[in-house]
């Protein structure tokens, strides 16, 4: 049974585009999750994907987050995460993705 995932978007006064995922992040919704974050930034200049409701990221997911960096570096857009914490925090820092998206706390730093 393929999990479901939830995702919402809310655009900020600064100009952010700001794309809240709840859930899981894995083999099971990493294509649906790519598919909509392609849309987003194919159309915003700033977007961010909020991370404060996912509980679990794979390598799947990990692909999914470098995969719209690339996307947006390519176009000249900024795109960022925003909320992780527990696990999935220690996973993208473990994985050096640090190194490559900006991570902040949550999406008031923005």
């Amino acid at each position: 049974m393929a999990s479901e995932v939830v995702q919402k978007e809310t655009k900020l006064a600064n100009g952010w585009l700001a794309w809240r995922v709840e859930g899981r992040i894995d083999i099971s919704t990493a294509e649906s999750i790519y598919s909509s974050g392609e849309k987003i930034v194919e159309r915003e200049e700033k977007s961010v994907l909020d991370l404060e409701a996912v509980s679990y990221i794979s390598s799947a997911g990990l692909r999914v987050l470098l995969r719209l960096f690339k996307k947006a570096s390519k176009e000249g857009k900024e795109f960022a995460v925003a909320g992780a914490a527990g696990m999935v925090k220690k996973v993208l820092i473990d994985s050096n993705m640090n190194s490559y998206l900006t991570m902040h706390q949550s999406l008031d730093e923005l």
